[in-house]
């Protein structure tokens, strides 16, 4: 799987996450008929939205993307693909806390309403990943790949050939500075 789309994919599947976590808030307050837990929630989500906004300003790649980027193995031919296998082993994490959070709305509607707030700040935090590392692959001539690992293990990346992109020298930033003529 395409490190680009895995985070595309980390982004909609979290943003998924707080949705569901939202709806089982509200679902959870409105059954336990406590008034005050969805407007205290409604006012966390809203700074988490603020705080994730604020984390995923910057458009370049993040510092540990950047050295997750950096220490990639150079592979010559693509790793083996099973998109499906690699989000699971990935993002179980985000899984086991939405089921455990909404698993508990009709009990606590606290826990999910919090859940969802960090789910928010997740998904906005990484919303601009995917394109920096595009713009990477586009400059360095390479495609990042997702490799199969454990679970429990760091992720870890596979870098192969791409096609190297001449959009830096058809706007003349190649590097080279060119003289003025008189």
């Amino acid at each position: 799987m395409r490190f680009t789309d895995f985070l595309r994919s980390t982004v909609l599947i979290s943003a998924a996450a707080a949705s569901a976590l939202a709806a089982a808030t509200v679902a959870g307050a409105t059954g336990s008929g406590d008034d005050v837990v969805v407007p205290v929630a409604a006012g966390w989500w809203v700074a988490a939205a603020l705080i994730g906004i604020w984390l995923g300003r910057r458009a370049e790649a993040s510092p540990p993307i950047a050295s997750l980027l950096a220490s990639a193995r150079m592979q010559p031919s693509l790793p083996e693909m099973n998109p499906t296998r690699i989000v699971l082993n990935r993002l179980w994490p985000l899984l086991v806390s939405t089921i455990g959070a909404g698993a508990l709305a009709f009990v606590l509607p606290q826990v999910p309403a919090v859940a969802t707030g960090f789910a928010i700040i997740w998904a906005l935090a990484w919303r601009r990943q995917a394109s920096a590392v595009t713009a990477i692959e586009e400059r360095d001539g390479a495609r990042f790949y997702v490799q199969r690992t454990s679970p429990l293990t760091p992720i870890r990346l596979v870098r192969t050939p791409g096609f190297r992109s001449n959009l830096f020298e058809l706007n003349g930033a190649s590097g080279r500075r060119r003289r003025a003529r008189l």
